[in-house]
């Protein structure tokens, strides 16, 4: 790599509800001094494909029943459809604009990446790490009742709602498991281990995958 060329890579983290997942996202993005990609793909996608923002979030790592099934499609691709098309509005062309937004970036820029079946969408890019991010569940109700005022039998229903939304996304437009640790190139669980300590974690790991350093010069 020459000197003088930008280092692009990609750090793409899935995360289970209240295990801290966006956090280590957010030091990361600090310590690397890159951009953090969360919610506001929804914006960026929506600026690109001139649908409501309000339309990305309604399918904000969820299935829409009511919609088109495509899980059984024997491939998927990233092709989006013009707006005169019946389906442009569906949930595949709405995952679809998001994931062109994430493969455009990955070329130009480095960045970390929440979510989103990220992992898989950008699988095939140069230099993307992949880790998943799980607590045990007790802690993560536990976080979520402190962070959210609510009761621990309320937590614990976000805690499963979240987590059976993100798992379904995941098998929808991947056909895999979203907790099958063979999808990632690291797991992590918080409980056992800092925040922080995730961080520098997987900052080595990933610089041993790409084979330079990913902190500033």
């Amino acid at each position: 790599m020459n000197n003088g060329e930008t280092k692009k890579f990609v750090i793409a983290i899935a995360r289970g509800y209240g295990s801290g997942g966006k956090l280590i996202g957010s030091l990361l993005s600090e310590k690397l001094g890159i951009q953090l990609i969360d919610r506001n793909l929804l914006s960026m996608a929506s600026v690109q494909s001139g649908i409501s923002e309000d339309m990305f979030a309604m399918t904000d790592e969820k299935v829409r029943k009511r919609f088109y099934d495509f899980r059984d499609d024997k491939k998927f691709d990233y092709d989006v459809i013009p707006p005169e098309s019946a389906g442009f509005l569906s949930d595949k062309n709405l995952f679809n604009w998001e994931a062109r937004v994430l493969l455009e970036l990955a070329l130009v820029e480095p960045f970390i990446v929440i979510g989103r079946a990220a992992d898989f969408v950008l699988k095939h890019t140069r230099h993307c790490f992949s880790v998943n991010i799980q607590a045990d569940y007790e802690d993560c109700v536990k976080e979520i009742s402190e962070r959210m005022y609510v009761s621990e039998e309320e937590a614990a229903q976000m805690v499963n709602k979240n987590d059976k939304y993100r798992a379904e996304f995941y098998k929808t437009y991947t056909g895999q498991e979203w907790n099958n640790i063979t999808n990632y190139d690291m797991c992590l669980n918080t409980s056992k281990l800092s925040r922080r300590k995730c961080v520098d974690i997987i900052i080595n790991a990933a610089q041993t995958k790409f084979g330079f350093s990913v902190m500033h010069d």
